[in-house]
């Protein structure tokens, strides 16, 4: 049978098996039929309409198999006829995240973005100030600048990028009533909008998950394996799915078991762990308050420190330590938090 059949009666056949190699600009589709026999192979390009107006045309349900990257080699494509007749055994059902999670999700790492940008700005803004032979002050002004006017555009863009994330604290906020159980998630010390919002967002439909270690699993909290013999030993967690989450339980973790976080059960116990340990606290703890790695619930998050002093609002952040963000009530952390 030809590849690129020109007859359109395969769109109405049941049990086709569709293998789509994403790229930047086109996507390469390849159509198997009931039979394992290849009805069309075809380039289609990477934009909404054109993606919808070639899958409109098939009328019966069809299994999608994609690859989840954007750089394949020329392999991967020759391979995706013996990949798509053997999904049932190779390959499981994903489900996406739904789209209105994913613009909502998309608020929260647009600031973290603007975040960081406004960081190096100021990092920048005061490396430049010291070629010149000047120390800034720590609250900087349009007056301490008047003998450096070749700094003020500088200035001036540091100063319209708090604006814009003022912006983004407001599309939070917003968001924060548009899902009711984020609130339920803030009555735990240390847990802001921040972490709550991304945890929720994340997830999406929490109801995939079978078991609360299967969350920890999916956002990385799990340890690594390397059993040999009787020797099964306690490694680092895996780091798999989302980092920019994880970075915030980790701020989280600092705050509860740091000197601000009130006495809790959870503080007690993590604190007894990195004794028992000889971890250096406050390190990341586990969300559910039980074994290492589980993830049940989110019981860390956004640390919520006391109010930094505006002049501490705009600091050069120092070197984390061990790998770790650097703890509550330091500038970097005062950083993060603006």
């Amino acid at each position: 049978m030809k590849k690129n059949t020109k007859t359109a009666d395969w769109r109405q056949e049941p049990g086709l098996v569709i293998g789509v190699d994403l790229g930047d600009k086109d996507s390469q589709l390849c159509v198997l039929g009931a039979d394992n026999e290849v009805r069309q192979q075809v380039r289609v390009r990477m934009t909404t309409p054109a993606l919808q107006a070639w899958f409109a045309a098939v009328t019966q349900p069809a299994m999608v198999v994609m690859e989840a990257g954007s750089h394949s080699t020329p392999k991967t494509r020759a391979r995706w006829r013996g990949v798509a007749a053997a999904m049932p055994e190779l390959l499981k059902v994903v489900k996406h995240r739904s789209a209105e999670a994913q613009r909502d999700l998309t608020v929260i790492r647009a600031r973290a973005r603007m975040v960081e940008a406004r960081t190096k700005l100021w990092c920048s803004l005061r490396g430049l100030a010291k070629s010149l032979g000047r120390r800034l002050p720590r609250r900087v002004s349009a007056e301490t600048l008047q003998d450096l006017t070749i700094l003020e555009p500088l200035w001036k863009a540091l100063e319209d990028v708090s604006q814009r994330i003022g912006e983004y604290d407001r599309q939070i906020a917003a968001l924060e009533k548009k899902y009711p159980q984020v609130a339920r998630l803030q009555q735990i010390a240390g847990v802001g909008p921040l972490i709550s919002l991304t945890f929720v967002l994340t997830l999406d439909d929490h109801l995939r998950f079978h078991k609360s270690r299967q969350i920890g699993s999916y956002l990385g909290l799990r340890p690594k394996q390397r059993n040999s013999g009787e020797s099964q030993p306690q490694l680092r967690i895996t780091k798999a799915g989302d980092g920019y989450w994880r970075s915030l339980l980790i701020q989280g973790a600092q705050y509860i078991l740091g000197r601000f976080g009130p006495d809790t059960d959870l503080k007690r116990w993590g604190l007894k762990l990195a004794a028992a340990r000889k971890w250096n606290a406050p390190f990341p703890v586990s969300p559910s308050g039980g074994k290492p790695g589980r993830a049940g619930s989110p019981h860390a998050g956004e640390a919520r420190c006391p109010p930094a002093k505006s002049a501490d609002r705009h600091r050069a952040p120092a070197p984390p330590t061990r790998g770790l963000p650097p703890p509550c009530g330091s500038p970097a952390s005062a950083a993060r938090r603006a």
